[in-house]
């Protein structure tokens, strides 16, 4: 019965962390689709999350790389008042911290891929 109840408060402390997460960043960026992301990247800066070697095999058309671990050091080249719209692939593990880190410097629209990379259907840039 003990291994019950701390099964229990496990799967408590679990889904109240991952609500917390979840509220954290719909309070930091929108999550679009393909077509709302293609309707916003006219006007927007749109940044690719990914390492180097990925964005160079394939990426959106007319996105930039900074990945994710430079972009705590790149966010003064991005400007506050256009939208950023970021991505990665369908993971999506870069994308939540990196809306919360742009949020926090004082970005106001900040826009998700939904499902990165893997899910758009618009125009991309390869690597032969």
């Amino acid at each position: 019965m003990e291994t019950f109840w701390v099964f229990l408060v496990f799967l408590a402390v679990l889904g109240a962390w991952m609500g917390f997460n979840y509220w954290r960043l719909r309070r930091a960026a929108t999550v679009i689709d393909n077509g709302e992301f293609a309707e916003k990247m006219h006007g927007g800066q749109v940044i690719d999350l990914r390492d180097p070697s990925e964005f160079n095999r394939k990426h959106i058309l007319g996105a930039r790389n900074i990945p994710y671990q430079q972009l705590r050091q790149s966010t003064a080249a991005l400007r506050k008042d256009r939208p950023v719209l970021i991505y990665e692939n369908d993971r999506g593990q870069l994308v939540t911290p990196a809306a919360l880190h742009l949020k926090k410097q004082g970005f106001n629209e900040i826009y998700i891929l939904s499902y990165g990379l893997n899910g758009w259907n618009g125009k991309v840039k390869t690597t032969k």
